[in-house]
């Protein structure tokens, strides 16, 4: 079990834990983040990294998908279970299905090795943007017996607090301030995400765990419906049941 702290930060910059076992990838990562005035935790496994965000309480973690003891998705899955902590997954493996099996577990964002560091550290910091408010936060937003604030970042339906990821927030608050509006994925990614290109599969997965959050039946959705070969609008008529 390794535990390292490092900043080259002044206190209350954001802390970002990251859990890497290849020492080399972590120790240039770390360079990186501190280099950008970042706080960094270090975790070289499963376990310990679920101990470090507990006792730390990162603004975000960087996870390795491919861990000894406890793998990436699954400290993923347990972190969500107590946590809304932005993930960014970092993944050897580079299949579709293996990306979106950590997308489903609630990471944020992935990242495919070989990667660049610096890359990496645009994507903490567009991840962060959107997770964390920096600026006078935006007017409270209710459509459909949803009631989403974006002061506390947090999302209600008929009074029933909604679990969502801080891309899964993002999400539904940008679809619903452009309430019966038709937008494609590649303009999703650009707007919610920051990208100017990416796997578009991203949006759907993301589309498809919120529908499971505040849909009464996720596969005939009536808050967020497919315009099929065109995107996604929220409908503001609809009539789902949110459930945690």
């Amino acid at each position: 079990m390794t535990i390292n702290t490092a900043s080259a930060a002044e206190p209350g910059h954001r802390r970002v834990l990251l859990v890497e076992d290849e020492q080399t990838i972590a120790d240039v990562v770390r360079d990186y983040l501190l280099k950008a005035g970042f706080q960094v935790d270090m975790a070289a496994d499963g376990f310990t990294a679920l101990k470090v965000a507990a006792s730390r309480q990162p603004d975000l973690v960087i996870l390795d998908r491919m861990l000894p003891g406890l793998d990436g998705v699954e400290v993923c899955r347990r972190l969500r279970q107590t946590m809304s902590v932005p993930v960014i997954m970092v993944t050897a493996l580079g299949t579709e299905d293996d990306r979106i099996l950590g997308l489903e577990m609630g990471a944020d964002d992935y990242v495919t090795k070989p990667f660049s560091p610096r890359e990496l550290v645009l994507r903490v910091k567009s991840v962060l943007r959107r997770s964390v408010k920096e600026f006078a936060p935006e007017p409270s937003v209710e459509a459909a017996g949803l009631e989403l604030d974006p002061a506390s970042r947090t999302v209600t339906h008929n009074g029933t607090p909604l679990a969502l990821t801080a891309r899964e927030f993002d999400l539904l608050a940008f679809l619903m301030r452009r309430p019966n509006q038709v937008f494609s994925r590649e303009e999703l990614i650009k707007a919610v995400w920051g990208w100017d290109f990416g796997d578009l599969s991203t949006v759907t997965v993301h589309v498809r765990r919120l529908r499971e959050k505040i849909e009464g039946n996720p596969t005939k959705p009536e808050l967020i419906k497919t315009v099929w070969g065109v995107g996604y609008r929220f409908d503001d008529t609809g009539g789902g049941h949110g459930r945690q």
